[in-house]
């Protein structure tokens, strides 16, 4: 048996979304470096196999992030658990193509309803019991559209650039408080997730250039910046926009 202390060891995560994609990634490499994951997600079955890949160190709750009641629950369920929260990733959302013409009024507000209030109520229950602790890190997964505005993306470039300037709140609120709870944002570009390919399901592959494949990026390129923000290693980042995006946004070729 190792004795090797993972990077993230003992801490308690909460991972929205973690049935697949970039949320499973996350849940696993999480506990592969020594941290309890409560997994939560509407996908009941893919949920449950995740916690059982993990075992002991993990949990399943079914959870609507919209719900505030479901927020109240999963965080009284971890500490009931587990004893304490540490890590909050909010990794859940929906991405629904649309631009401000053919976006109607319910579609952004189902798309503002999961990933910014969401968010919002995941951030609000996580700071009030990481307090308890005396520190925390909250890592929220926005997206590249949250800053460079994609044009086919209305909503959920408006619902993820509310994410980021949650984060900075969040950071800021807690940084003046003396809370030593620290809040980052995360913002991918194209990522293969199962999500994404249920998108571009009937898009002509013949329409895809070699720009957008390059710039598709794996779950666990993602998930080691997650582990990084979960962990003590980046004790001094806080209120950051860390882009995964292959340096898109750079000027040049």
């Amino acid at each position: 048996m190792s004795n090797r202390q993972g990077r993230v060891q003992d801490k308690v995560a909460i991972v929205t979304g973690g049935a697949s994609g970039v949320g499973r990634e996350d849940a696993i490499l999480l506990a592969r470096e020594g941290a309890k994951v409560v997994i939560t997600d509407l996908n009941e079955e893919g949920g449950r196999a995740v916690a059982a890949e993990i075992g002991d160190n993990a949990m399943f709750v079914r959870h609507d992030i919209a719900s505030e009641a479901d927020w109240q629950r999963v965080v009284d369920a971890t500490v009931q658990r587990f004893g304490r929260l540490d890590v909050l990733v909010n990794n859940a959302a929906i991405l629904q193509l649309g631009t401000i013409e053919d976006t109607t009024l319910a579609m952004w507000q189902q798309v503002q309803r999961i990933n910014a209030d969401g968010y919002f109520l995941g951030c609000k229950y996580a700071v009030q019991q990481m307090k308890a602790n005396g520190s925390g890190s909250i890592v929220n997964m926005s997206s590249l559209a949250g800053i460079s505005g994609m044009s086919a993306f209305c909503a959920y470039s408006a619902s993820k650039g509310a994410v980021a300037a949650l984060t900075r709140n969040i950071a800021a609120y807690c940084k003046a408080r003396g809370y030593n709870i620290r809040c980052n944002s995360v913002h991918p570009d194209g990522i293969r997730t199962p999500m994404v390919a249920a998108l571009f399901a009937n898009v002509d592959p013949s329409t895809i250039t070699a720009d957008q494949v390059a710039r598709m990026a794996e779950p666990i390129d993602v998930a080691n910046v997650v582990l990084f923000l979960a962990s003590d290693e980046s004790r001094f980042v806080n209120g950051a926009e860390l882009r995964v995006d292959n340096g898109y946004l750079m000027s040049g070729d």
